[in-house]
């Protein structure tokens, strides 16, 4: 058995922890861009189209890119070059990101999320092979899971540090009095942000523990994966141009004057009249754009479904030509990991506007970053506790661990939002829900495909409730679809790349690609929202908690058929 490299996993968490901060710190950035902007809800999530579509891109370049040179790039330059490289990009981006601060553009904001995102892409395709690669095979996702811990970590206090940076310690901020608020703190957030990358690269680039990670065995062909993807790409132009276009429109120009209109008069208390005229005309104008908006969101949605699903079956029939996508646990999982990364941001991104709502709390945007904060806080709560599968400890040791774990990893969220002067009085049951996440990891143990199944089905549950209820039950049934999410990145990355040898950097590279899910979800859930009500709109992570599940049941049958069978016996139970 491989022994894991500690030295070497330890330095790698850095990029992890990255990750995180800047991810869920959307989550906060996008309550805050509606208000400061008038936009709504759809338009706001363009933050996560620009942030998630960077990683579709960056991965489909290096794939075009290796494949015009007949090597992989990643594996040429090594795995601890390559995130040297995706480190200095995202300072190029957090530097972007400070002049559109600078010029008070959202448009620009956008670019800088998209460059910071690129550098990211980069980064994860080739951190999360390199994190399997340092130890034996079969416990990958472990160790995965102690580096998405880190990340988790990052994601805890990403919210609460961007929330600062807005807001300050002030939770009383009303929705109008934001969009007079003074971005300084923004431009200095984002320039420390930029020193860290370059302080991360240093100390990632001269660690001698690190090893290079170099592979540079050729590339075998894969013009038939490279065709697929090339019509995704351009169905997904397609579908998206006139989204774009119509957010420039005349009609949302329109909107937002007349949206400004309804909230002058209001502040002045006055013209009562004139208030329910025009909102009924903001409604006339809104409708024929919200559906021109769903039925191309949706058509986007529907080509990455349309290409993966003809890929898989053609390749089932002639593998050649194919490349990484020849294996079914490949093109299946690119399906789970862009399902998977939509519902998590989905959930997170979307939980701003539902707070707002009465029967949720009727919160101001300036409120909402404790539950953010829990609710990527899950995250690591369940990340944290699979990470203890990644050490070599004693059995009992490890079961007192995976119970206790999750609860520090609560109280310390608790601890961090009290330090940040924030109100958690109603996060504390939320307690009950991380007890119930701790026994299904005592039924699960260190198996990735029973992982899938159970978190799976819990998120099934979990949004159910939260559709069915209101008030305190809702809110926690939503927040814990964070904890159903926490571990199932790396049960599917682990298991899409088993058996691919050659093709392991190719694979992981297509896997990236897919987190472009997190720039389609959330904005389609978005114009859901606008068009049956924010609560409602979460029917979408129903399907998609559905389809995770689906896929540990259909992985475990094919990797069965490839004599991969090391999976049925990890861990099952502690």
């Amino acid at each position: 058995m491989k022994k894991t490299n500690f030295g070497a996993l330890g330095v790698l968490t850095i990029v992890f922890f990255f990750w995180g901060f800047i991810a869920a710190g959307n989550s906060v950035f996008i309550p805050f861009c509606k208000n400061y902007f008038h936009l709504d809800q759809f338009q706001s999530q363009l933050v996560d189209y620009a942030f998630y579509g960077a990683y579709y891109l960056g991965a489909l370049f290096l794939f075009i890119m290796g494949s015009y040179r007949g090597k992989d790039l990643v594996g040429n330059w090594g795995y601890k070059r390559s995130i040297v490289y995706g480190l200095l990009f995202s300072a190029f981006g957090a530097a972007a990101m400070i002049v559109a601060v600078y010029g008070n553009t959202f448009s620009g904001m956008l670019i800088g999320f998209f460059l910071v995102a690129l550098g990211f892409s980069l980064q994860q395709t080739a951190a999360n092979p390199f994190a399997i690669s340092l130890g034996d095979p079969a416990t990958g996702a472990t160790r995965v899971n102690f580096t998405g811990g880190i990340n988790s970590l990052g994601t805890m206090i990403g919210p609460l540090i961007v929330a600062f940076a807005l807001f300050g310690s002030s939770a009383s901020i009303t929705d109008d009095m934001i969009a007079k608020l003074d971005l300084v703190k923004v431009i200095v957030l984002y320039l420390v942000v930029g020193i860290l990358f370059i302080l991360a690269a240093t100390i990632f680039g001269i660690s001698k523990s690190v090893p290079s990670g170099k592979h540079e065995e050729p590339m075998a062909p894969a013009n038939k994966a490279l065709r697929s993807l090339l019509v995704m790409t351009g169905l997904l132009i397609i579908m998206f141009t006139p989204v774009f276009s119509s957010y420039n429109s005349d009609e949302a120009k329109t909107i937002v004057v007349k949206e400004k209109t309804v909230e002058l008069l209001k502040s002045q208390n006055d013209n009562h009249a004139e208030i329910a005229l025009l909102t009924q005309e903001i409604k006339n104008l809104k409708k024929p754009l919200e559906q021109e908006r769903m039925i191309w969101l949706s058509g986007a949605l529907v080509s990455v479904l349309s290409v993966l699903l003809f890929a898989n079956r053609a390749a089932t029939k002639q593998a050649e030509g194919w490349g990484a996508m020849r294996y079914p646990q490949l093109v299946l999982g690119m399906l789970a990991i862009f399902i998977y990364v939509g519902v998590e941001v989905a959930i997170g991104s979307n939980l701003g506007e539902l707070l707002k709502q009465k029967s949720f709390g009727g919160l101001e945007a300036s409120a909402i970053a404790p539950y953010i904060s829990m609710y990527w806080g899950s995250l690591m709560i369940g990340r944290w506790a699979g990470a203890v599968n990644a050490f070599e400890l004693k059995k009992s040791t490890k079961l007192g661990l995976i119970f206790f774990v999750p609860l520090i990893a609560f109280a310390f969220i608790i601890a961090a939002n009290l330090l940040a002067q924030k109100d958690v009085s109603n996060l504390y049951w939320y307690v009950l829900c991380v007890l119930i996440q701790v026994a299904a990891f005592f039924y699960v143990g260190e198996n990735p495909i029973k992982s899938l199944l159970v978190f799976g089905g819990l998120g099934i549950v979990a949004m159910t409730v939260g559709m069915l209820s209101d008030g305190p039950i809702a809110i926690y049934a939503f927040l814990s679809g964070g904890l159903c999410c926490s571990i199932l990145w790396p049960c599917i990355f682990s298991l899409s790349i088993t058996g691919l040898g050659k093709y392991t950097s190719q694979g992981s590279a297509f896997l990236i690609m897919m987190i472009l899910g997190g720039g389609i979800i959330p904005p389609l859930q978005g114009k859901l929202a606008d068009v049956i009500g924010i609560q409602s709109s979460y029917i979408i992570a129903i399907f998609c908690f559905a389809y995770l599940a689906f896929f540990g049941w259909q992985v475990k049958r094919i990797l069965n058929q490839q004599g991969i069978t090391h999976f049925d016996a990890a861990g099952s139970g502690h």
